[in-house]
């Protein structure tokens, strides 16, 4: 997938178990997330199986992002910590390191505000990241997201940063 390609975000399907299960082990991206342990196998499965891919019932949802000209999966975004109510959800984003610096990220990032703001009417998105993580803050930028403040010692790894956006 080249820059400047478009993308499209799907809902997960059984086939994609295999790229889940090595994009949730890839230990390197756990200190942006709140991972702290491997996923086996059955554990995505059941999560298959089990997600509706209806945010209201699940509570979240998973989208796989998607090369449109290929179809090729090249990661996932998550809308998470869901709150009905007011409106708004966390994002978090995965792109598998041979899709990474190549626009991907922000590409998805557009899209996910967009069908957020058409579809779900949600009126506030929000991502938590690592400070010293500056493609991931360059790409939740690019995609519109605001730098609001800085989270002291947040991580292991150090400060972290608050970013929103309003859709």
């Amino acid at each position: 997938m080249t820059g400047g390609q478009d993308i499209r975000l799907r809902k997960v399907e059984p086939d994609d178990l295999p790229l889940l299960y090595a994009w949730e082990n890839d230990a390197e991206a756990w200190p942006d997330s709140s991972t702290h342990n491997p996923l086996s196998r059955e554990d995505l499965r059941s999560y298959i199986m089990q997600t509706t891919g209806d945010i209201y019932r699940d509570g979240q949802l998973r989208l796989i992002i998607c090369s449109s000209c290929s179809d090729e999966p090249v990661g996932c975004v998550d809308l998470y910590d869901v709150d009905v109510r007011n409106r708004k959800a966390a994002v978090a984003i995965y792109v598998a390191p041979a899709c990474r610096n190549q626009g991907v990220a922000s590409m998805a990032l557009m899209e996910l505000v967009s069908y957020v703001s058409r579809i779900l009417h949600f009126r506030l998105l929000y991502a938590v990241t690592r400070q010293t993580n500056v493609a991931s803050l360059r790409a939740f930028q690019h995609a519109g997201f605001q730098q609001v403040c800085t989270l002291p010692d947040w991580t292991l790894e150090g400060d972290a940063c608050l970013l929103i956006t309003r859709v």
